[in-house]
């Protein structure tokens, strides 16, 4: 499909600066800029792009003001990067989808299937599952006995739903990601460890998007629950009966242990691990690689291992290189004190 700049600007209220009949048919980095293309500038340092770029029309902040000549065609906004979010979300919704049942996929005679889903070939949905409508199963997936995966929905392929789990309204799961699989449950005895049966569920709430290879566990008993909003990178792990407040966002490799509490709008960066049967505040933010081993307060800004505040963390590392010198100067200033004792008690 093909639009024009006065067309864009018109969806996303900016002002053209050029050619308003400039059109386009793709999306690119403008460093990367070809004719027919549209990119955006929204960090400065990829300013100098802007005057070389090939793109024919770039998304620009409101109070960007070229210092040299662009050929590009301009469209001013407040956020560059939001519209360019809008438009390519405008972008995808205009392909084409399919819709229908693939006769190689596995649909149990007591499922029940909405209006205008699409189930791909060798998907399999089980004895009383539900799948919502304008639903789209992609092929291998596989949807358990009376779960539920609700309207809107975009399931991967080789996405596994568990018996009994819910997935909600406008929810995206990525490629190999199980949502409801046994939470790691064993007790200890003299022969080994006895496994603990997990007899809860999974409940992911509307609007949740869960990267590719991420894992959320079923609960021991009751439900872990990602609620509404929140966004889960690739390769995350949630333990049994973890809760993960509306509109928090992870980032990859991010592991959380049984019963830990996650509050709402946190923001973890990658590798974050967060310890069991703790409680984490709202409006948190962690850093990659942080540990939190305890109770978190609402608000707070953390970092390091044991996760503690930014500017504490900034000094210890600063402190942490100069260890080994430092050890080596308290080594000779404690002969000194012993050669000085010496010297005092002759």
């Amino acid at each position: 499909m093909e639009f024009s700049a006065k067309q864009i600007a018109e969806y996303i209220q900016g002002t053209i600066v050029g050619d308003e009949n400039a059109t386009v048919h793709t999306f690119t980095k403008i460093e990367e800029g070809i004719p027919g293309a549209l990119s955006f500038l929204s960090n400065p340092k990829y300013t100098h792009f802007i005057y070389e770029t090939q793109s024919s029309i770039v998304l620009v902040n409101k109070d960007f003001t070229p210092e040299h000549e662009v050929k590009a065609t301009l469209i001013k906004v407040e956020n560059a990067y939001e519209s360019l979010a809008k438009l390519m979300t405008l972008y995808e919704m205009s392909k084409p989808k399919k819709t229908g049942i693939d006769p190689l996929a596995s649909i149990s005679p007591s499922a029940k299937i909405g209006q205008n889903v699409y189930i791909g070939p060798f998907a399999c949905i089980e004895d009383g599952a539900e799948i919502g409508d304008n639903t789209y199963i992609h092929p291998q997936v596989t949807v358990g006995a009376h779960a539920r995966v609700g309207e809107n929905s975009i399931l991967y392929p080789q996405v596994t739903v568990y018996h009994d789990c819910r997935v909600g309204n406008n929810c995206i799961i990525h490629a190999g990601a199980v949502i409801g699989a046994d939470g790691f449950g064993f007790a200890p005895s003299p022969e080994g460890y006895e496994k603990i049966p997990q007899i809860g569920i999974t409940i992911i709430e509307d609007n949740v998007e869960i990267g590719a290879n991420t894992c959320v566990d079923r609960a021991t008993m009751g439900a872990t629950v990602v609620h509404k909003g929140a966004k889960l990178d690739n390769l995350i792990q949630l333990a049994h009966n973890v809760e993960v407040g509306s509109h928090t966002v992870m980032a990859s490799q991010v592991g959380v242990a049984g019963s830990a509490k996650i509050g709402e709008w946190c923001m973890f960066g990658g590798q974050v691990g967060v310890a069991g049967h703790i409680k984490v505040g709202d409006h948190v933010n962690v850093g990659a690689q942080s540990g939190i081993p305890g109770n978190t307060k609402s608000g707070s800004t953390l970092m390091g291992y044991p996760a503690i505040e930014p500017k504490q963390f900034a000094r210890s590392s600063a402190i942490f290189k100069k260890l080994p010198e430092m050890y080596t100067e308290l080594n000779r200033l404690q002969k000194e004190i012993e050669e000085l004792k010496k010297q005092l008690n002759k």
